[in-house]
């Protein structure tokens, strides 16, 4: 069955993130584009995905990475214009590929038309209703309304002027000071969304990743609220903080008074109802950092979102006993409501899995590493692991998200010169954190060519490291073992069998290194140890399907996963 025309596609589909500045160049000038990727999407048809994911791409000043947006319903100049998103999206389809654009409702840029006639406006006004605006406390006004934390450090609040140059009201923005915070309780502000999700829909994208789809809603009353020293960035106790780590996840039983807040799910109904409307089985993703998963499951239920980023298995460790914990918790919780669960072991945002498997230090989630990082990883040992790591997570039934350029087996770009690094983190950290660059660099095309083929001038807008040529596609398609090579057949694999539709059956006797479980008529063995585990006389003449490392027929090497048929 044609996947673009199949029921539920994304209970089981596999979703490839495309971080639009770094996939491919079109125009040469650095900055990856809409027609770039357009010029690409065979090879994901080869690769075997059933839809991409594009993070920001619509207008917006750039001050953090696209998720500042100005105009919900245009393209940035710096990727192209509406006719090359038409044009992608069209091509996208004819390749049997859905598209998924990403939506950041929770604030808007400060150069947004409605934020700028909010500014020019009176307090009390109609402009001003759709944002945060808040009177101060003091008798002048000149305390912030409550003590909020921004994400990004400081206060979540930030004091604007009168026209006599008196202090003025305040607005809230939870990130950036220029990311005021929309107010949900205003029918314009969900209306103008509303617009949104038919704008894209109407030209024919399959569905929305929504950010900080946890947000949007604050408690009545704007309490103040004062994170537990444990809490982490999201829970905005962390000053300069950024992503989280999985410690750091918002527990929202009684959290902060800016995540979790029932008034979203509301939200999201109604635009469940909005897709409902639409032909194509159109789906909502949320990117929601809430703990435990049963409650990250509530954004999932069968009227609300299609799918929850399961960021509690991006951060276990490479531990079986971790692995199957996770599984079996994800499994459950989301299964409860009806929804499947995804996988994801790399984003825009984290350390790849090639480098972050390897490390021998703490997860710098969130604050990246460089040359000085501690614990260092070999690149060997991350690459194997990485291999085994998605292996197994492609053998696991629900929905997965592949990050462009782990297919090619990418570790993170550590050595990137100081003064060519572009994420805000490093700038605001003054160099204490590395920040996000590193998973970011423009990824290689084909061996020997300018900017790896990235582009034709061999201009990138991060410096992309000199021994990339046995990174490239070209120099892996159709090489025996090759990473990518290692992702076309586990995909094949994935469909011919159906595993993402199936369900997990652990096997015990292997030993705590190996987390083995059946799909279906497929058995996966995963050693995370560092020796070989034998395998049981059961599997004497078992029949391999994909191996991520050599396999000698007897026994699992260390680092390595292998899926068999038994007869």
């Amino acid at each position: 069955m044609n996947s673009r025309t199949s029921p539920e596609w994304w209970r089981s589909a596999v979703i490839y993130q495309i971080y639009p500045r770094s996939f491919a160049d079109a125009n040469g000038d650095g900055l990856g584009d809409l027609p770039g990727i357009t010029s690409r999407l065979t090879a994901l048809q080869s690769l075997g995905v059933d839809a991409i994911w594009l993070s920001p791409f619509m207008t917006s000043p750039q001050k953090d990475a696209g998720y500042d947006v100005s105009n919900y319903c245009d393209v940035d100049p710096i990727f192209g214009t509406l006719d090359d998103f038409d044009a992608m999206t069209t091509a996208a389809h004819a390749n049997d590929i859905r598209v998924i654009v990403d939506l950041v409702p929770n604030h808007s840029s400060d150069a947004h038309p409605w934020f700028q006639a909010a500014l020019a406006a009176a307090p009390g006004s109609p402009e001003r209703a759709r944002y945060m605006f808040r009177d101060g406390r003091g008798p002048n006004g000149e305390q912030a309304p409550n003590n909020w934390q921004s994400v990004f450090g400081g206060p979540a609040w930030t004091r604007t002027a009168n026209p006599d140059g008196t202090g003025g009201q305040w607005y809230l923005h939870i990130f950036d000071s220029s990311q005021p915070d929309f107010d949900w309780g205003n029918e314009e502000v969900r209306e103008m969304f509303r617009g949104v999700l038919r704008f894209w829909l109407d030209r024919g994208v399959d569905g929305f990743r929504v950010d900080v789809a946890h947000g949007m809603v604050k408690a009545d009353g704007l309490p103040d609220y004062t994170p537990p020293l444990e809490a982490g960035s999201m829970g905005g106790s962390t000053p300069l903080g950024l992503e989280p780590g999985i410690d750091d996840f918002e527990d929202i039983d009684g959290g902060a008074p800016y995540w979790g807040q029932e008034g979203v799910h509301e939200i999201y109904r109604d635009w469940h109802l909005l897709l409902e409307e639409y032909e194509g089985d159109r789906v909502l993703c949320a990117e929601a950092w809430v703990n435990p998963l049963s409650k990250m499951a509530e954004w999932v239920r069968p009227d609300e979102m299609q799918q929850a980023f399961n960021f509690p298995y991006l951060e276990t460790p490479w531990e079986a006993s971790d692995l199957r914990s996770v599984i079996d918790e994800s499994l459950e919780a989301f299964g409860a409501v009806g929804a499947p669960s995804t996988w994801v072991l790399s984003n825009h945002d984290v350390v790849r899995h090639a480098s972050r498997l390897a490390l021998t230090a703490e997860n710098p989630q969130g604050h990246g590493i460089g040359p000085k990082s501690p614990g260092q990883p070999i690149r060997e040992t991350g690459l194997r692991r990485a291999r085994a790591a998605s292996a197994l997570m492609l053998a696991l039934p629900g929905g997965a998200y592949l990050y462009q350029g782990e297919e090619l087996g990418l570790p993170e770009v550590i050595d990137l010169p100081d003064d060519a690094r572009q994420d805000p983190t490093w700038f605001r950290t003054n160099g204490e954190r590395y920040g996000r660059d590193g998973c970011r660099v423009p990824i290689p095309w084909e061996a020997g060519a300018p900017a790896y083929g990235f582009n034709s001038t061999g201009t990138t807008w991060l410096p992309q490291p000199s021994d990339w040529d046995g990174y490239a596609r070209d120099a892996q398609a159709g090489v025996a073992g090759s990473t990518l090579e290692l992702y076309r057949e586990a995909l094949r694999l994935r469909r011919e069998h159906t595993l993402g539709l199936g369900t997990v059956s652990w096997l015990d006797g292997f030993g705590e290194s190996v987390a083995a479980f059946s799909n279906g008529p497929v058995t996966v063995l995963a050693n995370t140890g560092d020796s070989a585990v034998a395998l049981p006389a059961a599997f004497a003449g078992a029949e391999l399907l994909l191996a991520s490392a050599d396999f000698d027929g007897a026994s699992v090497a260390a680092d390595s996963t292998i899926w068999v048929r038994t007869p």
